[in-house]
Parts: C-alpha cells; sequence; structure tokens
C-alpha cells in the first residue's frame, strides 16, 4: 500500500524534480498479417495497428490526468518488419512502402513514434533482412515517426560483421538523404547486441516473437528525483550513498508500475514490464551525468566516471526490482549525448571522448547513444566504432548499442540541432587512424567461450 507520506513525495518529486513516465509503448504482433500479397500486406498491417491503439493516446491522456503523473510519450512497436514483410517484398524499395504503411498508422492513432523497422541478424542475413537493411535510408528519409534497429550480434551467436560493414554503409547513406536537417535520421536508428524483446525505449523497441499478441511495457525515468535525494547526503559514505540512490529508485519504478496496470486494465491489453531505465533529456535537471558530478566527480568523463556510473546503474537495478511485478527491456542509466544537458556540457568542454563513452557503456544500460560526430567520417570507421560496442555488448552478456550522428557538412567544433527530447549536440572527434582492412574481412566473429551453457 501506498501511504500519505509517499503520496506527498511522489507529488514533489513530479512536480519540482522532473518525474515521469517517459513512455506507454504498446507492443503489437503483425504475424498474422503476414501475405504474400503487397497490397493485402499493408492494408492488414495498417488495419491491425489502428484497431489495436486507436484508443492508446486518449487513454493515455485520462491516466496522466486522473492520478497527475506526466506521460511523455505514447508508441508502438511491432514485429521486427523483416519478418512480416520478406513473403511480399521483393526489393528495398517494397519495404520503404512497408515504412510508409507504418507511418501513416501511427500518425493516424496519434502515436510519437513507432518502432520495429527491424531485422534481427546476428548471426546471418536472410535476404528479406538485406532488403529491409538496404531500405532504411529510404525509409527514414520519408517518414516521420519510424524508428528503426538491426540487432547484428549477441553472446550466444557472436557478431555478424557483413551485417556490421553494411549498417557503416546504411548510416552513412541516411545521413546524405537527411543532410538539409542536421542528418536527423540517423537518430532515428540504431545497432544493437543482445537486443531485449520488451524494450519500450526508442529507437531499438521491436515486439518479440517470443511475446504475446498484444502487450504493454512502460518506461520510467527520473533522474532529476536520484540528483536530488544525492543532494541530501553529500560527503556520505558509499553505503549511504548507495542506499539513497536503491531507495529512491524503489519510489520512482513504483509510479512506473501503478501507470503501467492502469493502461493495462483501461486498454485490456496484458501488462508486459516496467523499464527501470533513467532516461534524461535536454532539460535543465532531468540529466543523468549531473547525478554523476551529485557523486562527487567534477565533469562526467572525469577519472572515476565509470565506477560512479557502474553504482548508480547497479542500485536503480536493485531499488526497481523491488518495486516491480515484471523488469525488463534496458532498466538502468542511459548516456545519450544530445539529450542530456550534463553530457552535452562535458563533451563541449572536452572532458568526455567517445573513448570515454566507450568505456562507460561498459557498465551502463545501453551504449553510444545520440552522438554527432563529422559527416566525412568514413563508412569503415563508423561501422569499427559499430563493432567494438557490440564485443562489449557480447563479452559481458548485455545489451549494448550504437546510435550515431554523422552530420553531412560540418566537423568538431559545429553543434547540430535536432528538436525536442533529440536535443542539440556538439560534433565530437573521431579517432582518424583507419580501420578498414579489419572491417572488410568477410565474415563473423565467433561466440565467446562462455556462451555454451547448454
Amino acid at each position: 500500500m501506498i501511504n500519505l507520506r509517499e503520496v506527498s513525495e511522489t507529488n514533489e518529486m513530479i512536480s519540482k524534480e522532473n518525474l515521469d513516465v517517459r513512455t506507454i509503448t504498446l507492443g503489437i504482433s503483425l504475424l498474422d498479417c503476414i501475405d504474400s500479397d503487397k497490397e493485402k500486406l499493408k492494408k492488414n498491417i495498417f488495419d491491425k495497428i489502428y484497431e489495436s491503439a486507436k484508443d492508446l493516446v486518449s487513454t493515455g491522456d485520462r491516466i496522466s490526468k486522473y492520478y497527475g503523473i506526466p506521460i511523455v510519450n505514447k508508441r508502438i512497436s511491432v514485429t521486427p518488419i523483416a519478418m512480416v514483410g520478406g513473403a511480399a517484398c521483393k526489393t528495398p524499395e517494397d519495404f520503404t512502402e512497408i515504412a510508409v504503411t507504418l507511418d501513416e498508422a501511427a500518425k493516424k492513432v496519434g502515436v510519437n513514434f513507432i518502432g520495429g523497422y527491424s531485422a534481427l541478424v546476428s548471426k546471418g542475413m536472410t535476404a528479406a533482412d538485406e532488403m529491409l537493411i538496404r531500405s532504411i535510408p529510404l525509409a527514414l528519409s520519408k517518414t516521420e515517426r519510424i524508428m528503426s534497429s538491426v540487432c547484428v550480434g549477441s553472446t550466444r551467436t557472436g557478431i555478424d560483421m557483413d551485417a556490421v560493414r553494411l549498417m557503416g554503409d546504411v548510416i552513412k547513406q541516411t545521413a546524405e538523404l537527411t543532410k538539409d536537417n542536421d542528418s536527423i535520421g540517423c537518430t532515428k536508428l540504431v545497432v544493437l547486441c543482445n537486443a531485449p524483446d520488451d524494450n519500450p525505449f526508442m529507437a531499438g523497441a521491436f515486439h518479440g516473437v517470443t511475446e504475446g499478441d498484444k502487450v504493454i511495457n512502460v518506461g520510467v525515468s527520473g533522474p532529476g528525483v536520484v540528483k536530488t535525494a544525492l543532494e541530501k547526503v553529500r560527503g556520505e559514505s558509499f553505503e549511504v550513498l548507495c542506499e539513497t540512490i536503491k531507495t529512491t529508485a524503489c519510489k520512482v519504478t513504483r509510479v512506473g508500475q501503478l501507470v503501467a496496470m492502469e493502461a493495462s486494465k483501461r486498454l485490456g491489453v496484458p501488462f508486459g514490464i516496467v523499464d527501470l531505465s533513467l532516461a534524461p533529456t535536454p532539460a535543465i535537471g532531468d540529466s543523468v551525468a549531473d547525478i554523476l558530478c551529485e557523486m562527487g566527480l567534477e565533469s562526467a568523463g572525469a577519472p572515476g566516471t565509470t565506477a560512479a556510473l557502474a553504482i548508480l546503474n547497479d542500485q536503480v537495478k536493485k531499488g526497481g526490482v523491488m518495486a516491480a511485478s515484471y523488469v525488463g527491456g534496458l532498466s538502468g542509466a542511459f548516456i545519450p549525448v544530445s539529450e542530456d544537458q550534463g553530457m552535452i556540457d562535458a563533451a563541449e568542454c572536452g572532458s568526455l571522448s567517445i573513448e570515454k563513452l566507450e568505456a562507460m557503456t561498459c557498465v551502463c544500460s545501453v551504449g553510444l547513444d545520440m552522438i554527432a560526430i563529422p559527416g566525412d567520417t568514413p563508412n569503415t570507421t563508423i561501422s569499427g566504432i559499430i563493432a567494438d560496442e557490440m564485443a562489449i555488448g557480447m563479452i559481458n552478456q548485455k545489451t549494448t548499442a550504437v546510435r550515431i550522428i554523422p552530420v553531412i557538412g560540418k566537423g568538431v567544433g559545429d553543434n547540430c540541432e535536432f528538436g525536442g527530447l533529440l536535443g542539440h549536440a556538439p560534433i565530437m572527434k573521431v579517432n582518424p587512424f583507419s580501420c578498414s582492412d579489419f572491417v572488410n574481412r568477410q565474415g563473423r566473429i565467433p561466440a565467446p567461450i562462455h556462451s555454451f551453457k547448454n
């Protein structure tokens, strides 16, 4: 039971500390939409999404008003489209038509984003997988609300380096096709290792084939709440520090659990998971980097940053699992650059580099996220960055991701503007030395020895 003191604390978190439910994401299976006729497939997809999600936005708004809890986004995730479109789509342009249909359905029901324009190729690519991947640049340039992801590796299978090499080309092509808007298409594209089936956060959300027909997943966020709590224990021991984060995360997660259960009941859709992630925004006071500074760092990226982030990530998980019936998704702390004002400041002052961010991804929830780099960065260098991050995920049995934006026409010292939750970012320096001979090897990197658990 939630007592009156907790109600008062929650109201304070919402009104002064930027606590919000970042997203209610409705996962929808499109497996029953499959048809060899492309026009029938498009109609099936549109109709299934509309019928499933027509009340999602209004229900989210009513829950937000009833409880006084901000619900920032209402989103949809669908079955990876490479699976759904394989029977009907014979060219990348055919897949682009499916993307446009998804975008139209998302607009019709009023959601912010729809994820699942995806392919899962951690061990190899089918013809449909490769066609979808090659269609991504055009699809993202022709749509507004589509989010795309490609899983190229896992601990159990290794890393498909042919897919990694292809993704370097795809990211650069996406940047070129959206260069008039600071290559914004790349903000909607993520490359993953160990991708979870139930992630409610974009751009990596898709409705996994292990899921039921429909499910409600909720992502809750509260970096500002954690920072405010830590302000009260400055100079205290690590034990006090950890207990404070854990207790605060528990309170934040209970809000997510409440919203998830209520959305499930009102929509008549099973409750899936609560994702415990601390997801920052560009708003002042809503920054993971500021939490790290409150823990005792002069700036994010300073020596000790990885240790501080490890503490934060672990204690968020420990506090959250006690507050929710089902926990999943990514869960922990996100460290996007453009979406976190503290990270932006750290990158601009030089305390935070791509290499330091890569080290931090060993202990955080995701990976190299929303990082802007020079537009003339070679495709193979982008693939090399992806390969490094995928290796961290594969070896450490965790989800890692790369969402990187080569901003065409801009270089180090310039800034780019994406707007809204996507924020803005300085162009960060990339290591100039080549990895092309390594990236251009064919085949895949084998799974690590500890993957054999049968």
